[in-house]
């Protein structure tokens, strides 16, 4: 028996913020640059700490940093150099949704990472 989905938008967006965390991983994938999607053969990964990224939309379009954490909860990515100061002097780090977002380098310290690459390879 197939599952109907619905096409109405406030259900899909109940269903995006009722999802699990095992699900939401999957969509913060990110694009990867040309070079890389040559190389690794792959054109989407999910994004994590370490990876280098280029924003693509938005205020800090152009910066290329480092990401610095991964928000599932609220669905936004970290960057360094995306700073906002604060009314106290503060400094915070401003939420960048994935789909902004373009991967040049990509962190490939953990085995398990390497392995959904070579899994999801063409």
């Amino acid at each position: 028996m197939s599952v109907k989905k619905s096409s109405q938008p406030r259900k899909q967006r109940k269903r995006l913020f009722r999802s699990p965390l095992h699900l939401r991983q999957k969509l913060m994938s990110v694009k990867l640059s040309k070079e890389l999607r040559k190389e690794l053969g792959v054109k989407r990964l999910p994004v994590r700490a370490g990876d280098r990224v280029t924003i693509t939309r938005g205020d800090f379009k152009g910066l290329e940093g480092e990401v610095a954490k991964v928000d599932l909860k609220r669905m936004r990515v970290f960057v360094e150099g995306a700073i906002l100061e604060k009314a106290d002097g503060t400094d915070v780090y401003y939420p960048i949704h994935p789909s902004n977002l373009l991967i040049t380098k990509v962190n490939l310290d953990d085995e398990e990472r390497r392995k959904i690459v070579e899994r999801r390879k063409r």
